[in-house]
Order: structure tokens, then C-alpha cells, then sequence
């Protein structure tokens, strides 16, 4: 294993992260079974890191160890050491020089600081003191603008309180040839299972084979939290899914004495915080303490609706089954005593009370609770990862589920298709943030996932009420359910006269003078015939013939502009493609005329603040670099 952590290190060094390569050093040489060959290189090797981060005493201290080793040395390793010292000197010249300490230099791929300020609501955690939060009985539990919001201000920041790596296709195909052949990385191997952030010297848990650590910082608080009682039941929580894995350790971080009290006061029907809205005659919030506070604690996690009555028998049963077979392994494998602390143990002498259910019980009511939650209030945590060929010179991205979590102050965010707020992730950390200005007063919403820019209201109604069981009555909705013409019949132009169509069924010209009419089926068929010549092209510049791409593209280019408006997404695409063949062949300057029109229809479409307009901007800036 040292000599794994020192070949790391080397990686890591010539990579520039100087801190991530000190730290496999330090592991190497806690192994204690690094060769004695290998010490003075990773020593001069730790130096030199010290060195480019700017901490020179430690430097210093760490180039006179190696000095006495190597003193009389006259190895390629010596001179090095001696032009390290030398590089010392001049370091320490420049520092006394200046009256400075000098700043260790950005490290790639570390975050900087966010220089933004951020005050803390002190009546809901995670939340800015620029929001509030609000009730009623058809909206639940919702934030409103405390202030008037400009666009980019920061609402929301706050980790996961459980959150579970969603597991790759390699591991849902286990050891088999086709797994084997598959070398693709998945998210088990690119992130942490702790923090969620990238890995680049990943320390395993050493129970098992599976989890992986960004630092023994986030290992040490895994094993304390919640990996200490999935590390013997890693198998089977990957068979049981991440639904049912994410209930388990929501558990687990909670602890047992809250599940206990929660399930009692659930059974009961009656809660602190209730009780206090009572005395007051006023609406209880749920999931608020008893004064009034919406903190980020299990009991704000317990409140959310698990919309038993509303799932379908089958999931049901699919999910009592799987949380019995869980209960059945800690059983199993003896944890149930563990987990429920000192609450299964009678103390002597104590005074029988009467049977209540076993702590088994109450995990399981706990656990059935969360899985069903998940479906409505569960989070997914995403990244955006490159896509495309990894040889290629201009590379493209696109958003992947990296993990699902419960997020408290997030949840507390209504849907609408046509939100005034985005939402982004750092590891397992969300930020909201206005998208727009906000009104005081005005509702915070987010998108739950069917958006207007990317699907019609039909489809869009049919999947929120497929997933979380309402009939959205947003504004955009309200506004395509009005009756007026086709939602792309502006963007179809006439084939006469080049003007915007309009109506529906039957197109007709917008001009005074035409009278042009086109059956709009004949529209959609040649949008689709262009989606099929666009494909082909994509298929042909793969295979390594740019040139047949190139003149396929211009022909659908050609059609597409007769009767399409320059702001289509149709047209976007085939520039986006145009674009791709230009960079594959090193016309750099075609390339970015292209991506700016890909752009202008892109912006058309979802926004100029949409994910899709930042992936197409991302390439943009990689053309300019690469011309």
C-alpha cells in the first residue's frame, strides 16, 4: 500500500494538487513499508509541494531531514535537493524582501472562497434572513421574499441531512464479463460517499469494499454517523435500491432516541409544536418546534408527506418488503441492539411497563415512512459531467443524477414550471438563488423537473401527477391552456413569402398579402426528417468522415432555413453540429460563428439562464481557447 500512496502522490503532484498529493505522502509513510530506495524521493517530493503552497518553515524543516541522508550523495535525487535548497533561499530572499509572507498559489480545482455575504435566517435553518417562511392549507409549507430579491441574491444553502450515491451500471451488473469490458467510471468511483465531492485520492473504508473517502476527515465521520452499521449490509443495500438505502441511514444519522419519539408522537397524533398553536389558536406548521423555529433536525425531515394513500398497492408492498428484508439482516447481523443504544437493555431491578414495540418495529415504521417519502420529497443531487469523446478537442456536458437526499429547507420550495429561483449543488451542499427579481412577498418556487421550455403542459401535468400526485395550476400552465395558436406556429415561416405562421390545425401566413395556408402535420414531418439527415451526420462524424457530415449538415441547413425561424431549436441543433465538424477539422473560427447561432436559438428556447445555454457557452469558450 506505501508504495500505491507514493506512485499517487506522484500523479497528484504533476497534476498540481499539492495538498491531496501531501496527504497520500503522509500515507506512505504511515505504512511503514515504503523502501528505503523510495524515502528520499518522497520526501523532496513533499518539499517541493511545501514549497509551491507557500510554507516555507515546513519546507525548510523537511529539506534539512533529507539533507543529512543525502549529504554526501551525488545522485541525480542530491542535485535536485540542492536546487530545491536554492530555490529555497531565493523564496526566503523574495519573502524578506517584501515584508510579506507569501501566498501559496490557486491550487487546480479548488474551490475560491466565496467572497458573498451570508446571514443565516434565525427561524429557518439553511435559509437567508431575505426570506420567510409561510402556511396555508393548499399550499403547505412554502418560502416568501421577506424583501425584495435581485437576480443572483442567495436564499438557500444547507447540506444534505442523508444523502446516498446513486450506484453505477457497473455495479448493478456485478462481476460480469460485460462489467468487466466496461471500464467506464461510475459515480461510486468519482465521488465521495460521504461529501459527494469529486474524488482524486480516494481513502476506502477498510470494512468493505465499496465505499470510498475523499479525506480520513470524511471517512471518520461516515463511520460515526451511519457507515459503521452499513458496512456488513453493503451487498444487500445496493439489491434494495437507493430509495431504501437513503431511508436506513436517515435513521442512523437521526438516532434512535428521535425515530422512537417521532413514531410515538406520529401514533399519538399530537406534537409539541401543535400543542403551542393550539394555547396560540393559530395554524401549526409542521415539522416546526415547539417555537415555531423550521430547523434542519430529523423532525423536519419526519413531517414530510409520505402520501401512503396515494402510491399504488404494488409499490406498497414492493417497499414493506424491502424494508422487512433490512430489518431482517440488522437482526441478522445483530445491530438491532446497537443502533437502539441502551433502549432494548432493562436496567436491574426496574419496574415492568407495559409491552411497547421492539426497536426493530420502530426502525422498520421509520424507515417504510422515508421510502414512501422519497418518491414526492426526495432530492436529486446533480452534477454536470463531459460527454462525448474523451479525445475530442471541444467537449460536450450534460446533467446526471449523482445522488438523492432529503434536503429540509429545500423541500420546503413549491413547484412551477416556470420557476423564479435555480438551484445548484456543491458536493451534498445545495444553493437556491433568485433567478429573476422577486417581489416582496412573492412565493419562492423551483422546478420539480417538467419544465415549459422542454415539454408541453399535457405532458407535463401527466408526469407531476404520475410522480408527486397534484395537477399543476402554475401560471405557465394557465397560459398554454388558453386557447390561442400553436405554440411553435410563430417559428414555422411561410414557404412564399418567409413570414411567421400562425393558428393551429391549418397555418396560415401572417401577412396581409398572403394567403398561404400549410397543414401544420406537414411542418412536423419535415422537422422530423431533418432530426433523422442530423443524426446521420452525427453518425458519419464519428466514424471519421467529416467531409460526407459537412455536406449533409448544409443540406438540412438550406431546408431548414426556408421554413424555419432562426430562433427554432431545429435550427440550433444543426448548428451546434455544424460547429462540431468545423473544431473536429481545426477551423476554429467557422466553428464559433456557429456555436453563436446555436446559442441565440438555445437562449430562444430555455433562457439565457438555462443549463442548456451554459453547456453551449462552455464550447464556445473551449472553440475560442482552441483558435
Amino acid at each position: 500500500m506505501a508504495i500505491c500512496y507514493a506512485n499517487r502522490s506522484a500523479a497528484l503532484f504533476h497534476l498540481g494538487q499539492f495538498e491531496v498529493c501531501l496527504e497520500d505522502i503522509g500515507r506512505a509513510q504511515q505504512a511503514g513499508s515504503c523502501p528505503e530506495k523510495l524515502l528520499p524521493k518522497i520526501q523532496l517530493r513533499r518539499a517541493e509541494c511545501l514549497l509551491s503552497l507557500g510554507r516555507l518553515q515546513e519546507a525548510a524543516g523537511a529539506l534539512r531531514s533529507v539533507q543529512e541522508s543525502l549529504s554526501a550523495d551525488h545522485r541525480p535525487e542530491a542535485a535536485r535537493h540542492r536546487m530545491l535548497l536554492g530555490r529555497l533561499d531565493q523564496l526566503k530572499g523574495r519573502a524578506g524582501e517584501s515584508g510579506t509572507s507569501l501566498c501559496p498559489p490557486a491550487v487546480p480545482g479548488q474551490a475560491p472562497q466565496d467572497p458573498e455575504p451570508w446571514e443565516e435566517s434565525g427561524r429557518i435553518s439553511g435559509a437567508s434572513v431575505a426570506v420567510r417562511l409561510g402556511f396555508s392549507s393548499c399550499k403547505g409549507r412554502h418560502l416568501v421574499a421577506a424583501e425584495d430579491l435581485p437576480p443572483g441574491k442567495l436564499l438557500v444553502r444547507e447540506a444534505a441531512f442523508a444523502s446516498v450515491l446513486c450506484p453505477g451500471q457497473s455495479l448493478l451488473l456485478g462481476g460480469t464479463t460485460q462489467a468487466l469490458q466496461d471500464s467506464q467510471l461510475d459515480n461510486p468511483d468519482l465521488h465521495c460517499h460521504h461529501c459527494l465531492r469529486p474524488l482524486l485520492a480516494s481513502v476506502p473504508c477498510r470494512g468493505c469494499s465499496y465505499s470510498r473517502y475523499c479525506s480520513p476527515a470524511c471517512a471518520q465521520l461516515a463511520w460515526s454517523s451511519y457507515h459503521w452499521a452499513e458496512c456488513a449490509l453493503g451487498g444487500l443495500l445496493l439489491a434494495l435500491g437507493v430509495f431504501c438505502h437513503v431511508a436506513f441511514r436517515t435513521v442512523l444519522v437521526a438516532g434512535f432516541a428521535q425515530v422512537k419519539a417521532l413514531v410515538a408522537q406520529s401514533q399519538e397524533g399530537d406534537t409539541p409544536a401543535v400543542a403551542a398553536a393550539a394555547e396560540k389558536d393559530a395554524l401549526p406548521i409542521p415539522g416546526c418546534e415547539a417555537d415555531g423555529r423550521y430547523s434542519g433536525s430529523y423532525q423536519a425531515i419526519f413531517s414530510l408527506l409520505p402520501h401512503t394513500e396515494r402510491h399504488s398497492p404494488s409499490l406498497r408492498f414492493l417497499c414493506g418488503l424491502s424494508v422487512a428484508a433490512l430489518c431482517q439482516a440488522l437482526e441478522d447481523a445483530g445491530l438491532e441492539a446497537w443502533i437502539a443504544g441502551g433502549a432494548m437493555r432493562e436496567e436491574p431491578g426496574a419496574v415492568e411497563k407495559e409491552e411497547g414495540p421492539t426497536a426493530l418495529e420502530v426502525l422498520g415504521e421509520a424507515m417504510l415512512r422515508h421510502v414512501l417519502q422519497l418518491q414526492c420529497n426526495g432530492q436529486a443531487v446533480t452534477t454536470v459531467r463531459p460527454s462525448g469523446p474523451e479525445d475530442g478537442l471541444v467537449a460536450g456536458s450534460g446533467q446526471v443524477r449523482l445522488a438523492t437526499g432529503f434536503f429540509p429547507a429545500l423541500s420546503l420550495l413549491n413547484h412551477s414550471c416556470d420557476p423564479n429561483t435555480s438551484v445548484a449543488f456543491t458536493g451534498c451542499t445545495v444553493e437556491v438563488r433568485a433567478l429573476r427579481p422577486i417581489p416582496r412577498g412573492q412565493e419562492l418556487l423551483h422546478c420539480y423537473g417538467p419544465h415549459r421550455c422542454r415539454m408541453g403542459v399535457t405532458e407535463r401535468r401527466r408526469r407531476l401527477m404520475e410522480q408527486y400526485f397534484f395537477e399543476c395550476h402554475c401560471q405557465a400552465c394557465l397560459e398554454e391552456l388558453q386557447p390561442s395558436d400553436a405554440p411553435e406556429a410563430s417559428l414555422f415561416h411561410c414557404l412564399a413569402c418567409q413570414r411567421p405562421m400562425q393558428g393551429r390545425g391549418i397555418l396560415r401566413c401572417s401577412g396581409e398579402t398572403c394567403d398561404h395556408l400549410v397543414p401544420e402535420e406537414d411542418f412536423h414531418y419535415r422537422l422530423l426528417r431533418l432530426q433523422h439527415l442530423t443524426q446521420s451526420a452525427e453518425e458519419l462524424l464519428e466514424h471519421g468522415k467529416p467531409g460526407q457530415a459537412l455536406e449533409l449538415l448544409q443540406k438540412c441547413r438550406l431546408d431548414a432555413e426556408s421554413f424555419l425561424s432562426p430562433a427554432h431549436l431545429r435550427m440550433g441543433e444543426i448548428e451546434d453540429r455544424l460547429a462540431q465538424v468545423h473544431a473536429a477539422t481545426g477551423r476554429w473560427q467557422e466553428a464559433a460563428g456557429h456555436l453563436h447561432r446555436s446559442i441565440h436559438a438555445v437562449e430562444a428556447h430555455f433562457g439565457p439562464a438555462s443549463i442548456e445555454a451554459g453547456q453551449e457557452l462552455f464550447k464556445l469558450a473551449q472553440v475560442l481557447f482552441n483558435g
